[in-house]
């Protein structure tokens, strides 16, 4: 395994914490997970007409090269039943590529760092439990300072 990757993951239906760890559970062999956060109840972002979402963050090896990455991680979003929908709609699961080493890279079909993490309390909120003086490549701060910048006040730990 040659490169850290940075994962977030996103469920607002079904058993959505079930869709969480079954997604985990079969990232491998192509990701060994190294850590995860805790899980958290966040409001919708984007379409706010829809259930609340799980999200997490995992950190994970791989031996795969970023297309290679995306890749697997779409065919494993529909092979646990994702079914396209309209940008930022209910998902059963989502799992987007935040961090991948410290690569900035940008393709029509991926951007990394992701484009909009630094916005986003729910990727920020979990993403600092686990990383939290992980330093953004492209704007230079760590984590725990992006987070200072966002409203998490509607961010709750799942229990």
């Amino acid at each position: 395994m040659d490169h850290i990757v940075y994962l977030a993951l996103g469920s607002n239906m079904g058993n959505r914490l079930a869709n969480l760890k079954t997604a985990i559970g079969n990232l491998t062999p192509q990701l060994a997970v190294k850590n995860r956060s805790s899980v958290y109840e966040t409001p919708p972002w984007g379409f706010t007409a829809q259930a609340n979402f799980l999200n997490q963050v995992v950190m994970a090896e791989t031996y795969l090269k970023p297309q290679a990455l995306l890749g697997h991680l779409k065919r494993l979003e529909m092979a646990l039943g994702r079914v396209p929908n309209f940008q930022n709609g209910p998902r059963l699961i989502d799992i987007d590529i935040l961090f991948f080493d410290d690569l900035m890279l940008e393709t029509p079909q991926l951007v990394i760092p992701h484009p909009r993490l630094h916005q986003r309390a729910f990727v920020l909120v979990p993403l600092s439990e686990i990383a939290p003086d992980y330093v953004h490549p492209m704007l230079g701060k760590p984590i725990h300072k992006l987070l200072d910048g966002v409203d998490r006040s509607d961010i709750k730990l799942f229990k």
